[in-house]
């Protein structure tokens, strides 16, 4: 097994496994390599230092447990995936652009829709979960809006 530091072309960088250098090649050739943060199937690898084993005794510092690096998820995701990513992207920018941004009070603006004491329109909001809860069991119909990798920032 082989480890590689990679790096989207967003300049995201994160770190996968792979049984051989060739498995990476073939992977990525097939876009089957892609940013966890993005998306982007357009991934190469970054620069690394190997491990390389020294003879004799080791120094305090070599002794010592190296500090463990803060860690990103990662994932290897089908052509599938990364379509179903785009089309969630796509629905989410509709809504961003066609709705009224109406915030935290999103769970009051659809329940004044719904007993129509305000016209309906399209809306989009924050709600906690009992909120959401409390709507659904109103019979007051909502779909959450899906967060992906890249509004992390």
């Amino acid at each position: 097994m082989i480890r590689y530091a990679l790096c989207c072309e967003a300049g995201h960088t994160f770190e996968s496994w792979f049984n051989n250098s060739a498995a990476f090649d073939r992977q990525a050739a097939r876009g089957l390599v892609a940013c966890p943060l993005c998306g982007s199937a357009k991934v190469e690898k970054s620069i690394m230092a190997p491990a390389l084993g020294g003879g004799g005794e080791p120094s305090a510092s070599a002794a010592a447990p190296a500090a463990e690096p803060e860690k990103t998820p990662v994932a290897i995701v089908s052509k599938e995936e990364v379509e179903v990513r785009k089309k969630l992207k796509e629905l989410r920018d509709h809504i961003v652009k066609d709705a009224d941004y109406v915030g935290e009070k999103f769970p009051e603006e659809a329940r004044r829709m719904h007993y129509g004491e305000i016209e309906h329109r399209s809306i989009y909001g924050e709600a906690s979960p009992d909120a959401a809860r409390t709507l659904a069991d109103e019979g007051i119909e909502f779909h959450p809006l899906p967060r992906l990798p890249d509004e992390r920032n």
